[in-house]
């Protein structure tokens, strides 16, 4: 998972956000049906590349809608107990504070 975080933080800072997406994805997609605080964590990381790569594409409405999902999880980085705590908050620091200026949530 180190490495695809790494890759995924790398993605998002140069505007790669589909090819993001599709990085955590390969990992996520195994355990979607797993309701755990980490599997449901990385939902909400994939949710917010897709929400930069549908504003890139001009899609404001589905945009929200999809970082909305990602603020739906983002609590979870207050009560999640994993060894890769500090790395999932840098993958959420890479979001920086955009997404809130554009959707002004």
């Amino acid at each position: 998972m180190q490495n695809a975080c790494e890759t995924f933080i790398a993605l998002i800072e140069s505007g790669e956000f589909y090819e993001a997406h599709e990085v955590l994805e390969a990992h996520w997609y195994p355990r979607r049906f797993e309701k755990d605080d980490e599997t449901l964590l990385i939902k909400g990381f994939i949710n917010a590349s897709v929400s930069f790569e549908l504003m890139k594409k001009g899609r404001a409405e589905p945009a929200l809608r999809t970082w909305r999902v990602y603020l739906k999880y983002r609590p979870l980085l207050e009560r999640l107990e994993s060894r890769s705590l500090p790395l999932y908050r840098r993958v959420d620091k890479s979001f920086g504070t955009t997404p809130e200026q554009l959707f002004r949530t």
